[in-house]
């Protein structure tokens, strides 16, 4: 009988002399007992030094790889071809490679790794455990029947068993990994304590669970002959991060990030909760293996060298695990039995640096189950609280914890494409780069398919192979040539010695087709398929066949009760929308079949299943006729229909005159967009920039994030790019008109931006920036503007956050004002606050009135002294002789407020003289404490003769305003409120004062008090229950108007919670009372609550500082879950 290729290997590979001797004395001693060997003194001191070296010194990223030699072989080699950030990880390794070895670096610590073989050839083989149930094997030779148990590989057991489980080597490369964990704690093992040595075994397993998934990356799905370390095939794709302060589901806006290490260093998104978001194939579970090889390894220079403790877990195996220690202990440690289920809580809780990874959100079964997992309780903050924890996903679950911090992943730019060309394809060969980038300038339809690093890896690498690359005028074509590409590969391989051969035709996928459709046009997406029940519904030859193509992958995976089995995916969410778009083609062409389409695509959204759409109008003329006349029907899908037609017509002339049409009236592109509509948007702009038609006007509504310099493109605040708008004439990006509570900083345009911004837009006539969003330069340096800029004269106009609208002037490069009696405005921003003094400053001394100063929470005090108001960042305003109206503005919403500003009587009365010109002042915000009174005797005649206009708006939704009276210097109070108000006083004894002014006011005048707030300022009922007393010592009497009383941040014993009640009882329109993070009695008397607050129907809340909330039960007298 022949021999295969792997026993061939096999036997070439045997070891000869002294090593094969002691092999061979060690099988010959099974059953007779175990054989004693003494280590030769010369290798006792090579791995003392070995230990030694890995202890103290960093690993390096040294160039390794594991190239496959043949059936089961892998040789280290330097230079191997990278791969980019993408969406393929160690799952991608189909069916039938040999792991490598899990030793992947066998001279970590040591300048060589020339001893390593002959010291293990003359060690014993060290028993291990049995074989980790939560491992995965890798799984059977393309060539095998499926079901079959794994191969074997070199004589060492089972493919994808770790040394642990074989014995071989590697098992030595264990030992010292324990051994250097044991030195770094200064003790021998068998000092340890018990929890210290659990501690060890840990951390040893799972760098060897994490080591197996990191040696293990396949980029082609069709190239099955490498595998590669992660670490040595990186390239980066492009991070950025939300900058506001509490965590929302709005667009932006959004910073760049320096690399995938700032996840974890960047000082700005430092929180226990981060969440990286990034659509399929654009590299998040790449990134976690980057991290997990930095952190086995101790990379030098990365955060992750600090971390103590790292866990990842894969959230699709999560379905029915409500522990999330339990899956730890089933899924990263396997039946060690040497660390259970308690011992991994108490490791983690103690650990002075842990991080939690829990890759992909969106494959996790049971994100909408009503039973409470850990995985829930992690995201609310009950599990893990002080613990850093990064969810990857595709999209935001449905709760997020205020402090999250939210970054996502934009795909490829250009640098990136270029660097991964370079490492990947072509190496230095510039002519074989610039080739590959003109492919793909010549397919403008692609720029869009190829910004997901996964696609364009393949686009690179099919593009440099093939000769004979074609320009393509869809995207359904491209997918065609890209299919026939694979088979081909396949084919070629086939005709190779002893190696299977495949007969599937390419074009026979009708079973493939049906399966793909189901999977996406339910509710709830398929993604993951049982290997038993697709090879039942496709065919096993037919499933070999795509599993050996790469468009089938094979994961196994270990269940909760600690069973095995295999599941099968596609290589990208794209193969699957491509098969389904053949049986959508099939439906729709049966003749006399009545469809409707309301009802195919009842689960299919374009802005999640685009693709689909696109290649189904690809696919048939008659069908995508019929899809497109449906999406005529769908609200703001013009421009998406334009893309269906490209495909359907198969060449660009096709839609000319569609895009012709769009071009001569207003692009708009706006923040509310789904990302669908944006992107529709931008291809159709790279179109018409690629046939040189003119876009009349682009309106960037709410959406423009920053002009990126080196890739010389406009960034969107959705990560979307507009790299080509060379056709535009007027350019008109606007941000927001009104100021909102907690706005976030302006959005900087630096000089080099702007006049890169004029360079990109070759056609650009005039641009507007407008509304509060914007800070642009003081001026432009003459010496940086080019000639050809002066020459062509843009209109550059800049409406600012103060209202005022400025022109750059290309002769000095200083901004021109066009208003005539401007409005100032000086928020928060340093950089904004200059421009604002500048332009005060020039309007002071030309003897312009202005017309109102606006100061936008960034009043600190008025220096008397000086005769000027110094403003929260430490500047002064100091020209104020010309302003006719002062507007103080401050925080007026309800929550936490600014520090407490008082302004005396002195400030007050010396701001109204500074000021000669002054008609109105305006306090606004709970920050502010005016004065309770001035004395007439205080008050400088000059003043009261002026009569200037005083008046203090401590919160609008008060409802209430004084004015000060310049005859008795006390504050007369006018209701603004039309309807009910709410009123919040806090523990500051002036803001008690002046709340029980408005409450009063309020009251007498009959508006209703929806709320009254008493945060920090509740001290206790009076024994009589007709008032209430702050901690000040005000009172505030039963109110008749008041419908709501909320207790927050005071504990209530529960004598005055009893007198709560009875208090409540005598405000009679109330209707609810809430205790809000106080801590309140457990249980209640039912025969002391009050009867009458049932009768009246008035309920009793309790919301403590956790995601319940309850509801007091009259008759039980206890709290149940509201």
């Amino acid at each position: 009988m022949d021999q295969t290729p792997d026993s061939d290997q096999r036997n070439r590979d045997q070891p000869s002399g002294r090593a094969a001797d002691n092999r061979d004395d060690k099988n010959n001693s099974q059953g007779r007992g175990r054989r004693r060997y003494r280590i030769p003194a010369r290798f006792r001191r090579l791995r003392r030094e070995a230990d030694s070296s890995l202890s103290t010194e960093p690993t390096d990223r040294t160039d390794r790889t594991h190239q496959y030699q043949g059936a089961g072989n892998y040789q280290s080699t330097s230079g191997a071809t990278p791969v980019a950030d993408v969406g393929v990880d160690n799952r991608a390794s189909g069916g039938g490679f040999r792991a490598p070895p899990v030793r992947a670096h066998p001279d970590i610590g040591s300048p060589s790794g020339s001893w390593t073989a002959e010291l293990q050839s003359s060690l014993p083989q060290v028993e291990r455990q049995p074989a980790s149930v939560g491992r995965r094997r890798e799984l059977p030779h393309q060539g095998d029947d499926v079901g079959n148990s794994p191969t074997e590989v070199d004589g060492t057991g089972p493919v994808g068993a770790s040394s642990s489980e074989t014995g071989g080597g590697s098992s030595y490369q264990h030992e010292r990994l324990k051994t250097s964990e044991m030195t770094s704690l200064g003790k021998p093992l068998h000092r340890l304590t018990e929890k210290q040595k659990k501690k060890l075994y840990f951390i040893d397993a799972l760098k060897e669970r994490y080591r197996v998934d990191y040696d293990r990356v396949q980029p082609i799905p069709y190239i099955k002959d490498r595998l590669y370390c992660v670490d040595k095939v990186y390239v980066e794709g492009g991070f950025e991060f939300m900058t506001t302060d509490q965590v929302t589901r709005g667009s932006g806006p959004w910073e760049r990030l320096g690399s995938y290490t700032s996840v974890i260093s960047d000082q700005r998104i430092q929180s226990v909760r981060r969440i990286i978001e990034g659509e399929p194939g654009y590299g998040k579970t790449t990134v976690t293996l980057q991290l997990a090889y930095d952190w086995c390894n101790r990379v030098e220079g990365s955060p992750m060298r600090d971390v103590e403790v790292l866990i990842i877990l894969r959230m699709r195996q999560l379905s029915g695990i409500r522990s999330i220690h339990r899956a730890i202990e089933v899924y990263l440690l396997g039946s060690d039995p040497r660390v259970r289920e308690a011992d991994i809580a108490a490791i983690i809780r103690e650990s002075l640096s842990a991080v939690v990874i829990l890759d992909g959100y969106d494959e996790y079964p049971d994100q909408h189950s009503k039973r409470e997992t850990d995985i829930q309780r992690i995201l609310k903050l009950d599990l893990f609280a002080n613990t850093p924890v990064i969810l990857t996903t595709r999209y935001l679950p449905d709760y997020l914890a205020p402090v999250t911090k939210r970054v996502r992943l934009t795909g490829f730019d250009e640098i990136a494409r270029d660097e991964y060309i370079r490492k990947a394809v072509v190496g230095e060969d510039k002519i074989a780069l610039s080739n590959i980038k003109a492919k793909l300038k010549e397919n403008p339809v692609l720029e869009d398919l190829c910004q997901v690093p996964l696609v364009f890896v393949m686009f690179a690498h099919i593009a440099h192979e093939n000769q004979d690359f074609q320009n393509f005028k869809s995207v359904t074509e491209f997918f065609q040539y890209m299919i026939r590409c694979f088979h081909e590969h396949l084919k070629n391989k086939s005709k190779e010695l002893n190696t299977v051969r495949y007969s599937i035709d390419e074009n026979d996928h009708a079973a493939l087709d049906k399966l793909a459709f189901l999977a996406i046009s339910q509710e709830n997406q398929q993604i993951t398929w049982s290997r038993e029940g697709m090879c039942k519904q496709l065919g096993q030859d037919f499933y070999k066949t795509y599993l050996a193509l790469g468009i089938f992958v094979e994961e196994d995976v270990v269940s909760y009760d600690s069973s095995s089995k295999v599941e099968v995916r596609f290589y990208h969410k794209l193969f699957c929308e491509w098969y389904a778009a053949h049986h959508i083609v099939y439906i729709l062409s049966q003749p006399g079949q009545n469809v409707s389409l309301d009802e195919l695509f009842r689960h299919m959204k374009p802005e999640d299943l685009q693709y689909v759409y696109r290649f189904a109008c690809g696919l048939n003329q008659n069908v995508g006729g019929s899809i497109i006349q449906y999406l005529r029907e769908q609200q703001g899908s013009y421009r998406f229909r334009l893309l269906c037609l490209l495909e359907q017509s198969g060449n660009v002339e096709g839609i000319l005159d569609h895009v012709r049409n769009l071009c001569s009236q207003t692009v708009n592109i706006k923040e509310g967009d789904s990302r669908m509509l944006q992107r529709s948007t931008v291809q159709l702009l790279d179109i018409a920039a690629g046939q040189g038609i003119l876009v009349s006007s682009l309106h960037l509504d709410q959406c423009f994030s920053k002009y990126d310099v080196t890739n010389a493109c406009i960034v969107l605040k959705s990560g979307h790019r507009l790299t080509n708008p060379k056709t535009v004439e007027v350019l008109r990006v606007s941000g927001r008109i009104r100021e909102t509570v907690g706005d976030s900083k302006g959005i900087e345009v630096t000089r080099e931006e702007l006049l890169g911004l004029f360079q990109t837009c070759g056609a650009l006539k005039e641009i507007w920036f407008e509304g509060r969003d914007f800070l642009l330069p003081h001026s432009v340096p003459t010496e940086m503007i080019p000639p050809t800029l002066k020459t062509r004269n843009i209109m550059v106009s800049y409406e600012d956050r103060r209202g005022m609208i400025h022109q750059l002037n290309w002769d000095d490069g200083h901004w021109q004002t066009t208003t005539s009696e401007p409005a100032l405005r000086i928020p928060q921003e340093v950089l904004d606050q200059q421009w604002a003094l500048e332009e005060l400053a020039r309007l002071s001394n030309d003897g312009i009135p202005v017309c109102c100063l606006h100061l936008d929470q960034c009043f600190s005090k008025f220096d008397a002294t000086n005769a000027c108001i110094v403003l929260t960042s430490g500047l002064r305003v100091t020209n104020l002789k010309t302003v006719k109206v002062l507007h103080v503005g401050g925080f007026t919403g309800i929550g936490t407020i600014p520090s407490d500003i008082e302004v005396t009587r002195e400030e007050l009365l010396g701001l109204l003289q500074t000021c000669e010109t002054l008609e109105e002042i305006r306090f606004e915000g709970l920050e502010y404490f005016l004065p309770l009174s001035i004395q007439a005797e205080r008050m400088p005649p000059t003043l009261k003769t002026r009569n200037i206009k005083v008046s203090y708006e401590r919160n609008r939704r008060h409802g209430v305003v004084h004015q000060l009276n310049w005859d008795d210097g006390q504050w007369q109070h006018q209701i603004t409120a039309d309807g009910s108000v709410s009123v919040q006083i806090f523990q500051e004894e002036l803001d008690q004062q002046w709340g029980k002014k408005e409450l009063a006011v309020l009251s007498t005048a009959g508006v209703s008090i929806n709320r009254l707030y008493l945060t920090r300022s509740f001290s206790i009922i009076t024994d009589d229950t007709q008032s209430i007393i702050l901690t000040s010592g005000c009172t505030i009497p039963v109110l008749n108007t008041l419908r709501g009383l909320w207790i927050r941040e005071t504990d209530v014993d529960l004598d005055m919670f009893l007198r709560v009640l009875a208090y409540t009882k005598e405000c009679t329109k109330i209707t609810n009372l809430v205790f809000r993070y106080c801590k309140v009695p457990d249980e209640v008397d039912a025969k002391m609550i009050p009867h009458l607050l049932e009768q009246r129907g008035v309920k009793v809340f309790w919301f403590p500082r956790t995601a319940e909330k309850y509801l007091l039960d009259f008759d039980a007298g206890k709290w149940k879950k509201w």
